[in-house]
């Protein structure tokens, strides 16, 4: 893999830590996450009036990612009322890069060399391991953070071929992003209402900062996706698992144990050899 696709993946997972603390800081998640996606919106839609339209064969994959993207959503928010965030966190991130990469092989014909499978299992295996406390997992919330996992992977994959299809990643980013963007209000308002939605509260500014920094963290991955297998893009954009520990030490006082930094020797080895 190119350096410059790992460094930009790189940078893509530390904007993804930053805007996944952003969400977990928020009182009511679901409201935070919309408010997000609503300037996802604003901005893809005024980033299409200037950016031709992607191909044809690409748009059912736009769509579809829309969808999958409501799904994660939901599912992101419902896993964080759900559990220790410090457990599911990481097993809805760390069981991505290997779902992904049977289902690339399976729907777009990838062939992983052995090596990078190696280093796909070390990143999932370091991340999974900073959900362990002791030996034990919190199992009211592990289907709701393995349904995540799925949801990352299945819209991952939809958005790689989609984006090898469109001829143009950064036109189909735009797109699929418009479309989920106006749909996750339109979830939103279905499940509570729109006065709810639109009320000004503390925070707003932050979310939305968040939503345009997430725009921006999933486009270059997107881009990636066109250029180096899907699942050692997923393996290294996981790494914002060991920037959100990192970030959680430096400013939100957390502890890093020694289990939290072999861990992340684990993951950044996995890395090393991805690379």
């Amino acid at each position: 893999m190119p350096t410059h696709i790992i460094l930009l993946i790189l940078f893509a997972a530390l904007l993804h830590a930053g805007w996944n603390a952003l969400l977990r800081g928020g009182g009511d998640k679901l409201w935070s996450m919309t408010i997000m996606c609503v300037a996802v919106a604003i901005v893809s839609i005024a980033g299409a009036l200037y950016i031709d339209a992607p191909a044809p064969e690409s748009w059912p994959y736009a769509v579809l990612s829309a969808l999958l993207h409501v799904g994660y959503n939901l599912f992101l928010v419902r896993t964080y009322r759900s559990g220790d965030l410090g457990q599911t966190y990481p097993i809805s991130r760390g069981s991505s890069p290997v779902l992904i990469t049977l289902c690339a092989s399976i729907f777009a014909g990838e062939v992983v060399e052995t090596g990078a499978m190696v280093g796909i299992a070390l990143v999932s295996a370091g991340i999974i391991s900073l959900a362990l406390k002791g030996r034990k997992l919190d199992m009211t919330s592990l289907p709701y953070a393995l349904g995540t996992g799925c949801f990352i992977a299945a819209y991952s994959v939809t958005d790689g071929i989609g984006g090898r299809l469109s001829g143009a990643p950064m036109a189909y980013t735009v797109w699929m992003c418009a479309m989920w963007g106006v749909l996750m209000p339109i979830t939103y308002i279905c499940l509570r209402d729109a006065r709810s939605l639109f009320t000004v509260r503390p925070g707003l500014l932050a979310s939305l900062g968040g939503g345009v920094v997430s725009l921006l963290a999933y486009g270059i991955v997107i881009y990636a996706m066109t250029l180096a297998p899907m699942g050692a893009v997923s393996a290294l954009r996981e790494t914002s698992v060991l920037f959100a520990a990192l970030l959680g030490y430096l400013f939100l006082g957390e502890s890093l144990t020694v289990r939290k930094i072999l861990a992340c020797v684990v993951i950044a080895a996995g890395t090393i050899i991805i690379g």
